[in-house]
């Protein structure tokens, strides 16, 4: 395969919404966007052999990321969530033991890990422990100075705390949101009364570069063991908040692999959150508006 920058690692799916079906998948997304914004990107995955896994993989092909390491599972199907939006808290029902569960490491994806400059990876795609040994090994591949961003991304009931531990044992970069931190802090023993000192609690015992945390409408937090970033929201009329912090991950991978100071990479990220979310779907089509943004910050 040709060699690429950046890997999604995890799961590839159709997102169902109640009058529409989008590709989705939210290290899928951050590959996409990735691609978007400018780095080469692969999905790492697995599909069914099947017409929905034909149609998601012409779909990623047609936008120019690598399908060589999206492996094709005879047995088990493509898979796909059902997303129920309220207001409250948007519902997902998840299939179960669809392709993305049976993921496997392959020599060929080990080569590419070794490869890498940036890889992002979920907690979602570990709920099997085929496709969780699968990414802990992929992960073990990867170079000494491979940019490895863990994105919670906690869809219940698929998360554990030894998972979580793991990965942020694994991880650079983690990235959440403030609903998160909420889950997390209590589960984790944290010394912390808000959402800074958890991230700097985290950076301190996993021994992180940087920790984000997204918060909606009122922007984002970006902390490492020096600095504090707070960038403010933006008001934007919100289509579909779906795949807006696989975006806002995406941007970040590719500031901070750009060597962009952390306060630019932030409102930078913090852009493209609010512009995706500002479309339907996880992965719109955006790749001129995103060529625009990133010459408005260069």
């Amino acid at each position: 395969m040709s060699e690429v920058s950046f890997l999604g690692l995890g799961e590839l799916l159709w997102d169902c919404f109640p009058d529409r079906r989008l590709p989705g998948g939210a290290p899928a997304n951050v590959a996409f966007h990735a691609q978007q914004l400018g780095l080469s990107a692969a999905t790492v995955t697995r599909v069914g052999c099947d017409s929905l896994g034909d149609e998601i993989c012409e779909f990623l092909k047609s936008q120019g990321l690598c399908l060589d390491l999206v492996q094709r599972d005879p047995i088990h199907g493509t898979g796909t969530v059902t997303v129920e939006p309220a207001s409250t808290a948007t519902k997902y029902t998840f299939k179960p033991d669809s392709a993305w569960d049976f993921l496997e490491a392959t020599p060929s994806l080990l080569t590419a890990m070794k490869s890498a400059k940036a890889v992002c990876f979920g907690t979602l795609a570990q709920r099997c422990p085929v496709s969780r040994a699968a990414i802990q090994t992929c992960l073990a591949a990867a170079s000494p100075d491979c940019l490895i961003v863990y994105d919670v991304n906690l869809r219940p009931p698929f998360y554990d705390r030894e998972w979580i531990e793991q990965s942020l044992q694994e991880a650079c970069i983690v990235k959440l949101n403030d609903d998160e931190v909420k889950i997390l802090a209590p589960m984790l023993g944290a010394s912390a009364s808000d959402n800074a000192g958890f991230a700097r609690w985290l950076c301190s015992q996993y021994d992180l570069e940087l920790v984000c945390i997204t918060r909606g409408g009122d922007g984002c937090l970006l902390v490492n063991p020096q600095e504090i970033i707070d960038v403010p929201g933006i008001s934007i009329k919100v289509v579909d908040t779906v795949g807006a912090g696989d975006s806002f991950t995406a941007a970040l991978i590719q500031t901070r692999l750009a060597g962009w100071p952390l306060d630019r990479a932030a409102k930078f990220a913090n852009r493209v959150g609010a512009l995706v979310a500002s479309h339907a779907g996880a992965m719109p089509v955006l790749a001129t508006e995103l060529a625009a943004l990133r010459r408005e910050f260069q």
